[in-house]
């Protein structure tokens, strides 16, 4: 009963204000194309669309890092995520504070800018071939990023496919399609210079749109104690299936070691939180700036930036179920059907003043545009300029921006692909899932890179694939929520899971990473150390380019 009515939901701006909503559409794609179209004018080479003239202005920098980061999978699919189980989530809210902003940009930044520049590197997969002399590794880098960026891309195509099904009433396929067309032109076109301006706008309207999310459902609800008490005193509502894998209610953490327990800590808040700064197309972010100042200037825009972002939505998301019950006497889950996905739009559709319907709506179009056009970007430069240009041509070619079109092109239709294919709920897992493979098979061998003169080419080929592979492992035989529909290791060996008990709990990225640091330091150590004077010149604290000449 519930579900029929707030489907009926759907089409809540069509069936009011439609032409109040468009004028502002109109107005929000204006500003959008036209500061696309700035960017492409100031593109004059492919520096200028791969790294944005290696000039940006700290703000820009921080907003188009933090809204390149949260997306709808934050929003929609975290979102909906926390109203299923509850506030501990906002630990990670903190971790992408504490990692994905204070040491990202104070820490890992400051050595990525500037060794990067020495480098002369223009994509992640070129840092880390030119870092340890190895266009293979570039290569392998860049098909790493080719593959499975997409089912990264396509969770956030889904979120915003989603929110404009729910609001408009029009079909998934026809919203996945126009919002897929919308970005992709500015991205192809305008590389990342357009890609940061439109970021920075985009970034504002998140800001204040949360903002105001947060503020009305705590007006809602009565204000900020009595919600949270609301919430509190919905614990025995909790169903049983929840109940039973460890859920205590919403303002409580999940029973400890319990299946929910392993499923918050290690693969959303670990996966996440620690995976951010593994993340290609944020790291590259580092390399668009002037100077160390800048970042360091940027932590002040950029943390309150997340924490709106994140920590609102995993609030509001919590909070949501105190509304869903009052209106149908049904927490969020059971109102919505059972679609994780569709609680935050639901919400938001039944619970906010129509004009905020619409504001909202312009929030989660600049939360979804901001992310897809980094990620069409990372891959695109992933599949044109890493694999393309650098791996099949050899670094002859000149064509670095005509190959990044057509790398472009490829990914995007595979993660519009995938985006029709996946089921419902996937929003949240699809990016753990991706950042967590990103962890183990990249940030070892990222951070030995930036920090650890002795790391050596080798060490770098088994880190990367060390990880990649028990991630992988992990991920098909032994981690339950992903092996038993897969079911590869049913079809092999005739069991669910090789595995059983807590083990088929435990995230990869608790199994994976370590394996993969122990790889890179061992091998790293029983391989011929780096010519000293390479490492001395990229480690120095002077910013002259040097000459690498990139290994087969």
């Amino acid at each position: 009963m519930a579900f029929e009515f707030f489907s009926s939901l759907s089409g809540t701006v069509s069936s009011f204000n439609l032409p109040v909503f468009i004028a502002l559409l109109v107005i929000y794609l204006g500003i959008i194309f036209g500061l696309a179209w700035y960017g492409y004018r100031k593109t004059k080479d492919a520096s200028d669309y791969m790294l944005a003239g290696r000039k940006t202005h700290p703000l820009v920098m921080a907003i188009s890092y933090g809204a390149t980061f949260i997306s709808t999978s934050a929003i929609i699919g975290f979102g909906g995520t926390a109203a299923a189980y509850g506030m501990s989530l906002l630990w990670l809210a903190f971790l992408n504070i504490l990692v994905g902003v204070i040491i990202a940009f104070l820490v890992f930044g400051p050595k990525m800018r500037r060794m990067g520049k020495k480098l002369r590197a223009s994509t992640f997969p070129e840092f880390i071939g030119r870092r340890f002399k190895s266009r293979g590794l570039q290569t392998g880098i860049g098909l790493f990023i080719a593959v499975l960026m997409p089912l990264y891309a396509s969770s956030v195509l889904i979120g915003a496919a989603r929110f404009i099904e729910t609001t408009f009433g029009i079909t998934y396929s026809t919203a996945l399609i126009i919002f897929t067309i919308v970005v992709a032109i500015y991205v192809i076109v305008g590389g990342l210079m357009s890609v940061m301006y439109t970021d920075a706008f985009q970034g504002m309207i998140m800001f204040f749109g949360m903002a105001f999310l947060l503020i009305f459902t705590y007006v809602k609800l009565g204000g900020i104690v009595e919600a949270h008490t609301a919430l509190t005193n919905l614990a025995p509502l909790v169903p049983d299936s929840l109940a039973a894998i460890g859920h205590q209610g919403w303002t409580y953490m999940p029973v400890l070691g319990s299946e929910l327990w392993w499923t918050v800590v290690s693969s959303l808040v670990l996966g996440v939180g620690i995976g951010i700064i593994a993340q290609p197309q944020l790291a590259v972010r580092f390399m668009t700036v002037k100077d160390n100042k800048t970042l360091k200037r940027a932590v002040f825009a950029g943390g309150p930036f997340i924490f709106m972002m994140a920590g609102v939505a995993y609030i509001v998301g919590s909070l949501c179920n105190v509304w869903f019950f009052n209106e149908t006497g049904q927490i969020a889950l059971d109102a919505v059907g059972g679609n994780i996905d569709s609680i935050i739009p639901a919400y938001i559709n039944g619970a906010m003043p129509e004009i905020f319907i619409m504001i909202f709506m312009l929030s989660l179009l600049s939360a979804a545009m901001s992310t897809a056009g980094a990620q069409f970007h990372t891959m695109g430069t992933s599949v044109g300029y890493d694999v393309i240009r650098n791996g099949i041509f050899k670094g002859k070619s000149s064509k670095t921006i005509l190959f990044s079109r057509i790398g472009m092109v490829i990914t995007i239709i595979a993660a519009v692909i995938l985006a029709f294919i996946l089921p419902g709920g996937i929003i949240a897992r699809a990016t753990a899932v991706f950042m967590g493979i990103c962890t183990a098979a990249l940030l070892p061998m990222y951070a030995g890179g930036l920090f650890w003169k002795k790391m050596t080419k080798q060490g770098a080929f088994a880190s990367f694939g060390i990880g990649l592979f028990a991630s992988v492992f992990w991920y098909l035989f032994v981690h339950a929520k992903e092996a038993v529909p897969f079911g590869v290791c049913e079809a092999l060996f005739g069991v669910p899971t090789l595995l059983t008990g807590t083990w088929t709990l435990v995230d990869p990225i608790l199994i994976a990473t370590p394996l993969s640091i122990i790889a890179a330091i061992f091998v790293s150590l029983m391989t011929q150390p780096p010519e000293e004077k390479f490492v001395e010149d990229i480690f120095s604290e002077n910013e002259d380019e040097i000459e690498v000449a990139d290994a087969a």
